[in-house]
């Protein structure tokens, strides 16, 4: 074989050698891209953190090249609405397995209802809803009674076996229904919450935070407030937290949504309908989507609680090969969790958007 010459060094190289060179240099190059944006992204988000209320964590993995960010992404986070997620993936797993169909009819029942988003918890008793409409209204609208409605199809233990499954086996706390959630917060009350009925922890929270629905508290249970638990909502709240129920990791999230974008949990249509649930074909400019370009395709959930908020997405969720597919989890608490959550949200995307989706060629 003839040599090449090396224009640089006045060195001979084989050809094999070259090439090899050229792979090796690639590499670095690819390997000194994902470090820096790794590093760059991290020591944005820190400054996020730093300059804004209470804590945050974000988890971020690039399917292009593999790698991921961890910024206390270890730990458990509430999720509030964002459970609504694993639970569509759970009930579509279902479906695809033949369990249950999309046309499947669903009764509206008086222990569904729940206060919340969505006007499902308004309608009559009796009322039929598809197992596709609940969907659609569980991820579009937000609405609780749906998520109730169908983690009664499916069964509170199938679900967290399936989610425990999905998300990896690991970092996921059990999934309840939206009335046992606040069940469980008053219940940090006085343990006689849990006797409440649907229709009495419906109007419960029409009573105004934080005092008057303490007060109200104590006279759904015909207490004096000297008998609660708890001094307070925000204190029955933060107890109720440190159970770490309808909690996870955001590592063991981030697996869910990468499994979910990589075909490994749902056929290809059962997939595509939640993508379009959660919002891929729209652009609301909202909490992370805000710091995202508009053109970028971006699938998402968020969910929010007193102190707590969470937003999700993909990034490109049906990239060819994921190239460009960019899995974000990021959850805050002890804040606001509308207007401060939301800012620091839009702010990781927007650093997002400086470190990953402006790749170098």
């Amino acid at each position: 074989m003839r040599p090449v010459p090396l224009a640089r060094t006045g060195k001979l190289l084989a050809l094999p050698a070259l090439v090899g060179l050229g792979l090796a240099l690639w590499a670095y190059k690819e390997q000194a891209y994902s470090d820096s944006w790794r590093n760059v992204l991290e020591q944005d988000i820190r400054q996020i953190d730093e300059q804004s209320p209470g804590n945050l964590g974000v988890y971020i993995k690039h399917l292009g090249d593999g790698e991921a960010l961890d910024y206390q992404a270890d730990r458990f986070w509430y999720l509030g609405s964002a459970v609504k997620v694993p639970i569509a993936i759970a009930v579509l797993q279902s479906v695809d397995e033949g369990e249950h169909s999309l046309d499947e009819q669903m009764s509206l029942e008086a222990t569904d209802k729940v206060d919340g988003s969505g006007d499902l918890v308004w309608q009559d008793n009796g009322v039929e809803y598809s197992v596709r409409a609940l969907l659609n209204e569980m991820l579009i609208e937000s609405d609780n009674t749906a998520a109730n409605m169908l983690i009664r199809l499916i069964g509170e233990d199938e679900l967290n076996e399936r989610t425990r499954k999905n998300m990896g086996g690991k970092g996921f706390e059990r999934i309840t229904d939206f009335t046992q959630v606040r069940r469980d917060v008053y219940g940090e009350l006085h343990p006689d919450a849990h006797e409440l009925d649907n229709i009495e922890l419906v109007k419960l929270a029409s009573a105004p935070f934080s005092e008057p629905r303490y007060e109200a508290v104590a006279n759904a249970l015909s207490l004096p407030k000297s008998e609660l638990k708890a001094d307070s909502m925000e204190q029955a709240y933060k107890r109720y937290y440190a159970r770490n129920l309808n909690s996870s990791t955001l590592e063991a999230y981030g697996t869910l949504l990468e499994k979910l974008v990589e075909g490994d949990l749902l056929s290809e249509s059962s997939r595509d309908l939640l993508l379009k649930d959660m919002k891929l074909d729209r652009y609301d400019a909202y909490r992370l989507e805000a710091g995202l370009p508009s053109d970028v395709p971006f699938t998402q959930k968020t969910g929010t609680q007193l102190e707590r908020a969470c937003h999700v997405g993909v990034i490109e969720p049906l990239a060819e090969k994921q190239a460009k597919t960019v899995i974000i989890v990021a959850c805050a608490e002890a804040l606001d969790e509308a207007k401060e959550a939301g800012a620091a949200f839009e702010r990781v995307g927007e650093a997002i958007t400086r470190a990953l989706l402006n790749k170098p060629e």
